[in-house]
């Protein structure tokens, strides 16, 4: 069955760290992928599938050995034009 469901885990981050993150994130295919939400704020969110989020928050996990990141809520507005219809 194909699902069109996604998890969206939203960070705070380091600006300068943004493309790291995207970087590893996106080297496990199939798992998430990375948008940068609100690029003033450096916050980004991954979407994953329901079937991978346990394997994006281990990723997550040892991201933080590399550099920090903060896990938030949605901001209220975004600079994603792909994102910025959802509620």
């Amino acid at each position: 069955m194909i699902t069109t469901d996604v998890v969206p885990i939203h960070l705070r981050v380091d600006p300068s760290d943004i493309g790291l993150i995207k970087f590893v994130i996106e080297s496990y295919e199939g798992v998430a992928i990375v948008r940068t939400v609100e690029r003033r704020a450096a916050i980004i969110v991954l979407l994953a599938v329901p079937d991978s989020l346990a394997h994006a928050r281990a990723i997550l996990a040892s991201i933080a050995a590399l550099t920090p990141w903060e896990e938030v809520s949605a901001p209220r507005e975004s600079d994603d034009w792909l994102r910025s219809g959802e509620e």
